[in-house]
């Protein structure tokens, strides 16, 4: 066994609108295509977002966060985070392609420029960007 049993975190959304998640997020918000696969049984594409980290919150720092980026409690058990180099221009250009903001861009104690949206598939978004 090595160091690291786990070499890659999946996750996995199931999209009643497989095409317009698709187009979202490979194609709008820029994860590139790993691999597709389609058959009798359906569909699946695997984006590549680089770098996966999961991340353990409890309910007092997840009510903190919403605070923060949102004012108020917003996000449900899971919230997926990119980091994005611009996140107030991959916020713009995600709300042009359909993604309701949430929350706009808001410098964060944590010095981040964080903004929240609502993504395909009924996926709740942190853009962030480092400001450091």
């Amino acid at each position: 066994m090595t160091d690291h049993p786990v070499t890659e975190l999946r996750l996995v959304v199931t999209a009643d609108d497989y095409e317009e998640a698709l187009r979202f997020y490979r194609d709008v918000l820029g994860l590139s295509e790993r691999a597709a696969f389609s058959g009798p049984d359906g569909r699946v594409t695997i984006l590549d977002a680089g770098r996966a980290t999961l991340e353990i919150a409890d309910p007092a720092h997840a009510a903190f966060v919403d605070r923060v980026e949102v004012g108020r409690r917003v996000a449900g058990h899971v919230r997926v985070a990119f980091e994005v180099p611009d996140s107030a221009e991959a916020t713009r250009r995600l709300a042009g392609a359909g993604a309701e903001v949430i929350a706009e861009p808001t410098r964060t104690p944590w010095n981040s420029l964080n903004a929240r949206l609502e993504g395909p598939a009924g996926l709740q978004l942190t853009l962030f960007s480092d400001l450091e």
